[in-house]
């Protein structure tokens, strides 16, 4: 079972479980995830391979998509779901898989597509770190910030650093090795006809025209959104933004 973070909320509306992207965790959704709970209970979860969740020789979206299921039953009620770019697809796969589950689902900032760039340097640089004699958090970022020219990575990949047991809280070597399921979306049959919401970065050219198709082929009912100004971290860039299209679609 995966490992999550549980914030308590009014039991009147579903829960949320919101799964997050590729090298991150529940806890990076915190302060949107107690927001949030201001509505309803929300639960973010730590994906396989990540955080405290346990580790896993295999990375592909219907192993992810099998995790979230499980969490969803055992919750005992239909859920909303909201997913981030890895998170997003591993949602995809869940409400495709098991759609009397899901009441809503948000993807974010993400298509049901194979994509063609690598994320294998952010593995290269954090393999990179000496973390035998590090003292502070900090001293990883500014190592981090040596090679990756981002203004928010450096900081974000540092918050799955146990910087007491010296070693990093991603299975680097298997996200290494099955970055390609990464990068990719299975072939999938089944569609889901409830309500959906894919939510961009107006920045962002990870969901373009050109997907729009096979979007509406396997969600029917998917409706766009911008958030102005934001890139591919579309909810740590415009974190106001993102909360109040999330709640908005959820209670409408």
């Amino acid at each position: 079972m995966l490992h999550f973070y549980d914030h308590p909320g009014p039991a009147s509306a579903p829960p949320l479980v919101i799964a997050h992207g590729l090298y991150g965790s529940g806890k990076n959704w915190g302060a949107i995830a107690r927001k949030l709970a201001a509505d309803r209970r929300v639960i973010a979860v730590d994906m396989r391979n990540h955080g405290d969740s346990p580790w896993s020789s295999t990375h592909h979206y219907t192993d992810l998509g099998a995790d979230l299921v499980e969490l969803a039953e055992s919750l005992g009620t239909p859920i909303d779901l909201l997913g981030h770019s890895m998170g997003g697809k591993a949602s995809m796969m869940a409400t495709l898989t098991r759609p009397d589950l899901i009441r809503k689902l948000i993807v974010a900032d993400i298509a049901p597509v194979t994509y063609s760039h690598t994320q294998m340097m952010y593995i290269d640089a954090m393999r990179g770190i000496d973390l035998s004699n590090l003292e502070r958090r900090s001293q990883a970022e500014a190592a981090l910030r040596a090679v990756i020219d981002d203004p928010i990575l450096p900081s974000f990949f540092t918050q799955s650093l146990d910087l007491k047991a010296k070693r990093w809280k991603l299975n680097l070597d298997t996200l290494a090795q099955e970055m390609q399921a990464i990068l990719s979306f299975p072939e999938v049959t089944g569609h889901f006809t409830g309500p959906t919401l894919f939510l961009t970065g107006a920045t962002s050219s990870y969901v373009l025209p050109e997907h729009r198709e096979r979007i509406k082929a396997l969600f029917p009912k998917a409706k766009f959104a911008k958030i102005p100004g934001a890139g591919h971290w579309l909810h740590a860039e415009k974190p106001a933004e993102f909360e109040a299209a999330v709640r908005h679609f959820l209670a409408a």
